[in-house]
């Protein structure tokens, strides 16, 4: 686990981080999902509150400030300095609805 500023970034949590866009260049703050950290890098899935997007919903009642959608196909890896704050962290049962999620898509590494 990696510390910044005291905050322990763990798998699950759903942080505010400035993501750079490979088309435009352009830094903004997007939410990301936290899938896992290792040697200073943070590996998320990108969250969108374009709920007609394919992936895994995330409402409000799970903690989100308006319902989105974690997009698993959307997998990045991003500095921990990248990372603003913390948001909030998903329920277990909603981490392993992600978990599902990613290892069906992963699936086809097995054919």
């Amino acid at each position: 686990m990696t510390t910044r500023h005291g905050t322990v970034f763990e798998a699950g949590n759903v942080v505010l981080a400035k993501v750079q866009f490979v088309d435009s260049g352009e830094v903004k703050q997007r939410p990301a999902l936290v899938l896992f950290e290792e040697m200073g890098n943070i590996v998320v899935a990108g969250i969108t509150s374009n709920t007609k997007m394919t992936g895994v919903p995330l409402t409000k009642k799970d903690g989100a400030v308006k319902d989105s959608v974690i997009k698993l196909n959307y997998i990045f890896t991003i500095s921990q300095n990248a990372v603003v704050r913390v948001l909030f962290s998903i329920s277990p049962e909603k981490k392993k609805e992600v978990r599902a999620a990613f290892l069906k898509r992963l699936g086809a590494l097995e054919k």
